[in-house]
């Protein structure tokens, strides 16, 4: 892809630190351990970290995208990244996306503190690879006339789904076709809610987010007053050629924060660029990411394979036990 003028000023930060757990049933018949599902190559014979690092390096230059992990899974993330260490920013356990995305802005603003980035979720699918590419584009160009604005990319709903969450979209932004502010955001509604959102027109977040670095940890410092001082007080520092760890004193002191909560309560900073029509999911369940790959024809052994074994758990818990006998 031909870079555009601003482009060096651009950077990525993919977020690979989380547990998995509820894909974990799925991964383990794949894989045949409890890596995370983003260290697991569920379709396209790459794992879905290293299909997010493609997709963000398609709008971003590869030596400045950024990954957040987790220290537990070094077995796992030492054989997707061998090369770039110094673009690794381990965090030594989960404390939320929160912690993940600070301190990843923290290691760009020292790099370069007019930078702006775009956060990718690591274990996301899009039928479309274009479609997030075009909207991640666009949301850089809203961004840059919208400095104090963080843009999020929001997907066309196909159902009132009840464990996304949810952007209500108000007005038209900056007279952009498929970019409105922000009217408000729901996390995992209720039944009722969620066919309402459907109706309306809302959008699923797929917590795609651009905007200046600045921006972004204005919002945090809002939203979480005292987090920055915490950071500040144990400095990250970056060895030459060296991983980047962040110190198990700061982590021991910090709450489980994750990021949207931070958007809920500054509503008035977002815009939402609305994808195009693409399936997108964010694979959170084993069932869930084999009906959509499957449903997009990526039919791999695994999908057969999971469906079997769930056939037959159902078709065993619908056989009635045998009558006590006396």
């Amino acid at each position: 892809m031909l870079r555009r003028p601003d482009s060096m000023r651009r950077w990525g930060v993919i977020l690979a630190g989380g547990d998995g757990v509820r894909l974990r049933p799925l991964t383990r018949m794949i894989c045949g351990d409890d890596r995370p599902k983003q260290f697991c190559a569920l379709y396209g014979g790459a794992t879905l970290l290293e299909q997010a690092l493609a997709r963000a390096g398609r709008s971003i230059p590869a030596g400045q995208l950024v990954v957040s992990l987790n220290r537990a899974h070094q077995e796992f993330y030492s054989r997707t990244m061998v090369d770039g260490p110094s673009q690794r920013v381990v965090q030594p356990r989960d404390r939320g996306t929160v912690p993940a995305i600070l301190s990843t802005l923290l290691v760009i603003g020292k790099e370069d503190p007019t930078a702006s980035a775009a956060v990718f979720p690591s274990a996301h699918y899009y039928s479309d690879e274009s479609v997030i590419t075009e909207a991640v584009e666009r949301a850089f160009d809203l961004a840059r006339s919208e400095p104090d604005s963080v843009v999020l990319v929001g997907a066309r709903p196909e159902s009132p789904e009840l464990e996304y969450g949810w952007i209500e979209i108000g007005a038209a932004a900056d007279r952009k076709p498929d970019s409105f502010w922000v009217a408000n955001l729901l996390e995992k509604p209720s039944e009722q809610m969620a066919r309402l959102l459907f109706e309306r027109g809302s959008l699923w977040n797929t917590f795609v987010m651009v905007g200046r670095v600045l921006t972004f940890v204005e919002m945090i410092c809002s939203a979480m007053p005292g987090l920055l001082r915490m950071f500040q007080e144990s400095p990250i520092r970056r060895a030459p050629d060296e991983e980047i760890r962040i110190a198990d004193s700061l982590y021991a002191r910090l709450p489980h924060a994750d990021f949207s909560g931070v958007l809920a309560l500054e509503t008035r900073r977002l815009i939402v660029h609305r994808l195009g029509h693409v399936t997108w999911s964010d694979l959170g369940d084993s069932d869930r990411a084999t009906a959509v790959l499957s449903g997009c024809g990526i039919e791999s052994e695994w999908a057969k394979n999971w469906r079997a074994r769930r056939h037959s758990a159902k078709s065993k818990s619908r056989v009635s036990p045998a009558p006590a006998t006396t």
